[in-house]
């Protein structure tokens, strides 16, 4: 990867997408916490100088890097039912977790108040909004299935895929025998069944959501339901 960096470097000037893009690549390979200004230097082949001419700091890269994949991410058309919207809207982020497991934890605890960001966050709860919720239920409802979708992408990205965190472990037999109800649960926890799990807890989400909705005798939000 550095070495694909380092021959665009030389044909032509630094660029924000190229520092973006290495920056990216050098954060998923180093971790957060092993992340410097100084190992992104080296990769594009330039003193740190150089990228701090286009960012005065790595808070300032960083939210360029949030900006960049908040900018990918579309507000799905008013004209679709709107459980298939949210539903979207939801994938598309934990997408974007998912994509960038070592960044993700930085992304799901950032306060995105930048201009790109904020348009993101309006036109998202604007769309909780169009649900008929109410504004102050859709507000707490949209920062609720926000609690949800950013533990869920913690736990894909840095929790259970990461394996075992205690320095002290026990054997399989062990666990079967001390801990059944953790062994027999534990099939459900490895990463091939994270897709089951998010979709069973969002269909709960939306289902409740409904449900509401129905109670106050407005419209059903989901596409069945619009078309009965």
């Amino acid at each position: 990867m550095d070495r694909t960096i380092n021959k665009k470097r030389a044909r032509g000037k630094l660029s924000r997408d190229m520092i973006e893009t290495a920056a990216f690549e050098v954060i998923e390979r180093e971790g957060l916490s092993g992340f410097s200004m100084r190992k992104l230097a080296q990769a594009l082949g330039c003193e740190a100088m150089s990228i701090y001419h286009h960012y005065p700091s790595q808070a300032h890269l960083f939210e360029a890097l949030v900006d960049r994949l908040v900018c990918d991410l579309q507000i799905p058309s008013p004209e679709l039912p709107w459980r298939e919207r949210a539903r979207a809207v939801m994938h598309d982020f934990r997408a974007v977790g998912r994509a960038h497991p070592a960044f993700a934890p930085f992304v799901v605890t950032y306060r995105m108040n930048s201009p790109k960001c904020l348009k993101w966050l309006d036109g998202v709860i604007g769309m909780f909004e169009d649900g008929g919720f109410g504004r102050e239920r859709a507000a707490r409802l949209f920062r609720a299935s926000g609690y949800y979708l950013m533990g869920a992408i913690l736990d894909e990205t840095a929790g259970y895929a990461r394996g075992p965190s205690a320095a002290t472990t026990i054997g399989e037999e062990q666990l079967r025998k001390d801990y059944p109800n953790v062994a027999a649960a534990g099939p459900y926890f490895a990463e091939s069944e994270f897709e089951a799990t998010f979709e069973m807890g969002l269909d709960m989400l939306l289902d409740e959501m409904e449900r509401e909705v129905a109670g106050n005798g407005r419209a059903a939000l989901s596409a069945d339901a619009q078309k009965a």
